[in-house]
């Protein structure tokens, strides 16, 4: 074998080495990154953006609203995404905000909803209607010390139907989960 040969091979060897040696030191560090505690979340419920004047839907719109709240709040603490609060400590307060503001577009109450119950992160959350065909399912993730926020996703419907909401939400969520977007 030449002299440039071994060289190179020499090369090649060092090269191996040092990179094992590097994904030996980074996997504790991954491992550390993976067992992070869960940051606390306080998810509001979903609310409603309707400007087609459908009152026919009313009823069944408020329900899908609870029911892809619930769905998601599960899905998060299914997927280890976050500690969820409960907010009945300060549901009074909740209503309150609810009363006069939607939670998605209040300059910040959202914020303190988050403070007062010691989260980490608040997220907010809305459907925005389009049409009966088209809607849109939103979340903001804020995080609660800066304001700022931390993750938006949104996701497009076709029908507005329990199924087609349910199946909005859960892609959604493997979307976050691809993407490694849970805990953020």
């Amino acid at each position: 074998m030449s002299g440039v040969a071994q060289a190179r091979r020499a090369a090649g060897i060092g090269l191996a080495m040092l990179l094992a040696a590097l994904l030996l030191l980074l996997s504790p560090v991954a491992a550390r990154a993976a067992d992070a505690p869960l940051k606390r979340i306080v998810m509001l419920d979903f609310e409603l953006i309707d400007p087609t004047l459908d009152r026919a839907s009313d009823e069944a719109q408020r329900e899908r609203l609870k029911k892809i709240s619930s769905l998601l709040r599960q899905q998060f603490i299914d997927k280890g995404f976050y500690q969820v609060l409960d907010t009945d400590p300060q549901q009074a307060m909740v209503d309150d905000l609810k009363s006069r503001f939607k939670l998605y577009d209040c300059n910040g109450c959202e914020i303190d909803i988050g403070r007062a119950l010691g989260a980490d992160r608040v997220m907010t959350a809305w459907v925005q209607k389009v049409s009966n065909l088209i809607l849109n399912i939103n979340i903001q993730i804020n995080d609660v010390a800066s304001g700022a926020p931390v993750l938006n996703k949104s996701v497009d419907i076709r029908g507005n139907t329990d199924l087609s909401w349910e199946r909005g939400i859960r892609y959604m969520v493997r979307s976050m989960e691809e993407k490694g977007q849970g805990n953020r």
